[in-house]
């Protein structure tokens, strides 16, 4: 018999694959896992062990991509529990990669709870018809938001899904001091608004690169002239330095913006935003960091998720990224200014209750985990 009497915890997401958003997740997920169940063995299925491995110290991380299948079996049968999410990995093509695996922990017996999950666009029936077989042998299922319920709803499963809030939420900041800042470029003494921009990819299909890059070239142009400020591009995933540039070819005001290159952690991030006056942008956790730092923003809508996100924080909920026209798009950039300290105190009050709702998926897993006997225990 071993001498550990805690239970042995799988956590499978989007990880290892270098998005501050998802990682944001997995660090706000083990830490919350960590204080619940200190006992607890953790071991995260990562994309990229190795960068999963560096970036989060003290947990043990196998591979799950380009392994083969008796290898994961091995690790899954290790397992008292397996925890599915949280983020966005439910969707088109990617749903079955994931569930593909839950439904391998399922065969050994293994119980999988679904962590504030996100989903959609989901269509294919493929992907449909192993999302109704695996969440319907889920001990629970939980999601970030009601768009993602009405998704899993849409495409047949039929058991209760509880609506809980992006596991990101209860994220908490590392300092990023003016040093860091004058490192990339940013002078002091002017205000700062950070944009986010992003690849359309398989979430954001129907835009169009060359349209939204001109769009958010025209409002940064905007943003610099009439709020005498400094534009920071904050990318989420490598790939947005090269959409950055892409907006930047379109602007006039090209010397009054700069690109965040560091490669800096997801506290580090949440810590840069409290240095921005207004934060404007497509990816939901740029948007989620600028919310828990108090930083009045506009969302710039590619998809539902974020959509319902910025109607919970009590931001401008505008229609889409390409659905509006410049004019509005300005007009709105003007009052989110002149409306900011309102704006700031509906923020705090709304991101409040969203942290609330986050706690909760927590809750419900050590509620899971309690009632669970380690199957080390059991063998002995």
């Amino acid at each position: 018999m071993l001498d550990r009497t805690g239970p042995t915890v799988g956590v499978l997401g989007s990880y290892g694959g270098r998005n501050l958003g998802d990682e944001a997740i997995l660090t706000s997920l083990l830490d919350d896992l960590r204080n619940r169940r200190p006992d607890a063995r953790i071991l995260v299925f990562s994309r990229h062990p190795e960068h999963t491995r560096a970036q989060h110290p003290g947990v043990e991380v196998v591979g799950w991509e380009g392994v083969s299948r008796q290898a994961t079996a091995t690790s899954l049968g290790e397992l008292d529990l397996l925890i599915l999410g949280g983020g966005g990995i439910l969707y088109n093509t990617e749903a079955r990669r994931y569930l593909r695996v839950a439904r391998a922990a399922q065969e050994r017996g293994v119980p999988v709870f679904t962590y504030a999950l996100g989903a959609g666009p989901l269509t294919e029936e493929t992907d449909c018809a192993i999302v109704r077989e695996v969440l319907s042998e889920a001990v629970e299922v939980t999601v970030r938001d009601e768009e993602s319920r009405l998704v899993l709803e849409e495409a047949g499963v039929t058991r209760t899904i509880t609506v809980t809030a992006d596991p990101a939420l209860l994220l908490q900041p590392e300092d990023f001091d003016a040093e860091l800042l004058r490192a990339e470029g940013v002078p002091a003494g002017r205000r700062l608004v950070g944009m986010s921009v992003r690849e359309p990819g398989k979430a954001a299909e129907h835009l169009d690169e060359e349209s939204y890059h001109q769009l958010l070239a025209q409002m940064g142009d905007f943003l610099v002239h009439r709020l005498d400020a400094q534009l920071l591009f904050v990318p989420m995933e490598r790939d947005d330095i090269r959409h950055s540039h892409a907006v930047l070819s379109h602007m006039t005001a090209v010397q009054d913006c700069r690109v965040l290159y560091g490669d800096y952690r997801p506290r580090q991030v949440l810590g840069l935003m409290r240095h921005l006056d207004l934060a404007v942008g497509m990816r939901l956790h740029f948007l989620i960091f600028s919310g828990l730092s108090g930083v009045p923003f506009l969302p710039l809508p590619y998809a539902g998720k974020v959509f319902d996100f910025a109607q919970q924080a009590g931001a401008p909920a505008l229609r889409g990224v390409m659905r509006e026209s410049v004019g509005p798009l300005l007009a709105q950039v003007d009052r989110l200014w002149d409306e900011r300290p309102e704006r700031v105190t509906v923020t705090r009050e709304r991101m409040g209750v969203l942290r609330s709702r986050s706690a909760e998926t927590g809750e419900r897993l050590a509620a899971v985990l309690d009632n669970i006997r380690p199957r080390t225990l059991i063998a002995a």
